[in-house]
């Protein structure tokens, strides 16, 4: 596996300088989202020769949270590549920064949470694009795991899931632990399977127990399904 660059738990970067991303954010994305997927596709299916299973437990409108594991930079277009609906992508915010990345992500509707922060401002546009009726993709882990094996949930799906009471559907994502072999000219195949919607009823400021416990719940649902997608790499 290629080199990695060492993870920045805390974004030293303030509040402020974000505010712009939400800002756009919440108003929608437009041809860049379009752009870049129509640049994207092609070379994702042909290449990790990426397949789905249980598209149709994603519903056709309405709010709801995609929430996969992760491996890989990846993971983003290997799960929208077969679904019609835009997907709005909470990202860390180390990855805002550079200009011509920066400008795909602030016109096509990601928004950041800003790490190593209590960042409330990243749950308003949560829930502000829920309010929306929009497709959000939030990782279960809370962001890449560098093991090669699926870590453990953080409590912002659960609060998530909690304060909203949206459709929650469980993503396991297999094979994109070795994407980082394209260096190698290696594309290693990937299955993306879409579980049934998990929701759960409406509770106000739930405390952080409670959401590490939703949190489980739904992840257990994600280790079930990758684990049922098969322990040999593809």
């Amino acid at each position: 596996m290629g080199e990695m660059k060492p993870q920045v738990y805390k974004d030293p970067r303030p509040a402020e300088y974000f505010q712009q991303f939400h800002e756009s954010a919440r108003k929608g994305a437009g041809w860049t989202y379009t752009l870049a997927r129509i640049l994207i596709t092609l070379p994702t299916i042909l290449l990790w020769r990426v397949r789905a299973i249980g598209l149709e437990n994603v519903p056709g409108d309405g709010p709801l949270v995609l929430a996969p594991n992760h491996f890989s930079q990846m993971d983003h277009f290997f799960v929208g590549v077969y679904l019609r609906r835009k997907i709005r992508f909470m990202a860390k915010s180390q990855l805002f920064g550079p200009p011509v990345l920066t400008y795909v992500y602030k016109h096509g509707g990601v928004f950041p949470v800003r790490r190593g922060h209590h960042d409330e401002e990243a749950f308003e546009t949560v829930r502000q694009l829920l309010d929306q009726g929009e497709m959000l993709l939030v990782y279960a882990e809370g962001g890449r795991s560098r093991s090669q094996q699926l870590g453990e949930p953080k409590p912002g799906i659960g609060r998530i899931a909690l304060e909203s009471g949206v459709p929650i559907v469980p993503v396991a994502i297999k094979g994109s632990e070795y994407a980082r072999q394209w260096k190698r000219l290696r594309f290693p195949k990937t299955t993306v399977q879409f579980g049934e919607p998990l929701t759960f009823p409406v509770e106000q400021s739930p405390t952080r127990d409670r959401q590490i416990e939703i949190a489980r719940q739904v992840f257990a649902r994600v280790k079930e399904l990758y684990e049922g997608l098969g322990a040999k790499r593809m």
